[in-house]
Order: structure tokens, then C-alpha cells, then sequence
């Protein structure tokens, strides 16, 4: 008896020291991780003070409708960005229209209905696509979409918003696509076979079941797309002409908000680049809200 009582006691005081030692590793994970969470708030925090902090002058200076709601941008005399926001919230939702059903789609054709020997070479081809560079779009857009639309619309240049939301569609592809394909694929297999045994079509179960259930993925993939044509410059300096007026239409010229900080930030001074930054504010408040918005509706829905 003595000697089973010390090889249990042996073997529990084994145990707590592993277990010490598992202790530390998560303690030591925890705090990493802590870390890192903490990182990425404070380089917002700190983008956001800096950015605030400079275009503070313009605001104080012209006013917040001085400059929002303003229509003409004239330096160093007027800096109205109204214009800047037009064309920004058209091209992106132009882009959102023409490019979400097209990258759902396809995500669900990738996910579900292609063979897999179809869907292993579809896959890469797509994810190639968000690793082409900016301005090589932009080339794409300049040298096909600009002309084809000159000739089409019979319009002096085809530089347009038009021109924009067609690039931009494309450039959101490869984001709405990999996540919803992701999000699809996720879901359990015991959905699609509940549903397939109960006599549904594959066509109800993918839209009635599958994508219901993967709409947590496929919103953040749509949120993600409309942040990276948001923010995409290079491009939309190549092709959407860049005219700081008001756009009647999208075949019309126009500039966006980044569009405008690129342009013109390289020589800008004073109140003119405080007026910069202060475009730069209204473009980083837009963003925060639209993806705020667009993140509490998911929630909603998914209750």
C-alpha cells in the first residue's frame, strides 16, 4: 500500500507541474496576443489623432459645411469637397452593384457546383488576381474600358465615372470571391445533406440553406470589397479623369477623395494641405461608419 501510495502521489505531483507549465505557456499566448490586439488599436488611435490633428486648421478656418457641402475646390481660395464624396459614394456603389453578384456567384459556383478539377484551376486564377498591382488596372482601364466607352457613348472622352465603377468592379472581385467561397465551404456538409434528403433541389438547398447560413462570410467579404474601392487611388486617377466638379452623371469626369489627396498632396502647404487632411477625415469617418453600419445589420440578421 505504502508503495502504490507514493507512486500515485509521484504521478499527481508530475501532473501539476505540467500543468504549471501549460499554465505558463497560455499566460505567456494570452498576453502575446493581448499585445498584438492592443498594437492594432493604438496604430488606429494614432492615425486617427495624427490625421485630425492636421486637418483641424481647415475645418476651423472654412467650417465643416465649408467644406463638405462645399462645391468648388479652388486653391488656396475655396476647398469644397462635396463633389469628392459624389463621386466616391457613386463609383463605389456602382462597383458594389456590378461586382457583388458577380463574385457571389462565381463564389458558389467555385464552392458548390464546379467539378473540382474545374474549381483547382478557377480558385488560383482568382486569388492571382488580387496580387495585380493598382496601376496595372488602372493600364487595363486607360487602354480598353476608357476608349470602349469613348466609342460606345460617343462622348469627347471616355475618362469617366463609368470608366471607375467597371475597374473598380473588377478589383473587388478577388476579395468577395476567396471570402464567400470560404464562408460557403465552411458551412457543415450535414445542411447540404439534411436538405438533399429531404428532396430538395441543389439549386434551394445553395440558396435557401447555404448562403443564408454563410452570410456572416459573405458580408464581411462585401464590406471588405467596398473598403478597398474606397480607397483605391491609383487606378482611379487613370481613368476617371480627375475634373474637382460636381458630376451630373456617370459619364461624366470626376475625382474622388483619394484621388484628391494623391493628386495634389506633393505641393500642397498651409491651409491647403490641412484642407488635404481634412479630405482625408470625411474619408476615414465615412469608411468607419459605412462598415459600422454594415457590421450591425449582419448581427441584426443573424439573431
Amino acid at each position: 500500500m505504502t508503495i502504490t501510495n507514493s507512486f500515485e502521489t509521484k504521478k499527481e505531483t508530475t501532473k501539476l507541474q505540467q500543468s504549471k507549465k501549460t499554465d505558463w505557456r497560455e499566460l505567456i499566448f494570452k498576453y502575446l496576443f493581448l499585445f498584438s490586439a492592443t498594437l492594432g488599436m493604438l496604430s488606429l488611435i494614432t492615425i486617427a489623432y495624427f490625421i485630425f490633428r492636421e486637418g483641424f486648421a481647415a475645418f476651423q478656418t472654412f467650417g465643416v459645411t465649408g467644406i463638405v457641402l462645399g462645391n468648388d475646390w479652388l486653391p488656396p481660395a475655396l476647398y469644397g469637397i462635396a463633389p469628392m464624396i459624389v463621386a466616391s459614394v457613386v463609383s463605389t456603389a456602382g462597383a458594389v452593384l456590378l461586382g457583388v453578384p458577380i463574385g457571389v456567384l462565381t463564389a458558389i459556383f467555385i464552392a458548390e457546383v464546379a467539378p473540382k478539377r474545374l474549381a483547382d484551376i478557377i480558385r488560383p486564377m482568382v486569388e492571382l488576381l488580387a496580387g495585380i498591382p493598382s496601376v496595372v488596372y488602372g493600364f487595363f482601364g486607360l487602354v480598353i474600358i476608357v476608349p470602349m466607352i469613348q466609342s460606345i457613348f460617343n462622348v469627347p472622352a471616355g475618362n469617366t465615372i463609368l470608366a471607375g465603377i467597371i475597374v473598380l468592379a473588377v478589383m473587388i472581385l478577388p476579395t468577395v470571391i476567396t471570402v464567400s467561397e470560404s464562408s460557403i465551404r465552411a458551412v457543415p456538409k450535414t445542411y447540404k445533406e439534411g436538405s438533399l434528403a429531404l428532396g430538395a433541389s441543389s439549386i434551394f438547398t445553395i440558396f435557401k440553406l447555404l448562403v443564408p447560413a454563410a452570410r456572416s462570410g459573405i458580408m464581411t467579404g462585401i464590406i471588405l470589397g467596398i473598403a478597398r474601392a474606397l480607397g483605391e487611388t491609383m487606378a482611379i486617377i487613370m481613368v476617371m479623369g480627375n475634373a474637382p466638379a460636381m458630376p451630373e452623371g456617370i459619364l461624366d469626369s470626376a475625382r474622388t477623395l483619394t484621388a484628391n489627396i494623391a493628386i495634389e498632396m506633393s505641393y500642397a502647404t498651409g491651409l491647403h494641405a490641412s484642407a488635404l487632411y481634412a479630405t482625408g477625415i470625411v474619408l476615414l469617418l465615412f469608411i468607419m461608419g459605412l462598415n459600422a453600419v454594415l457590421l450591425y445589420l449582419n448581427r441584426e440578421r443573424a439573431r
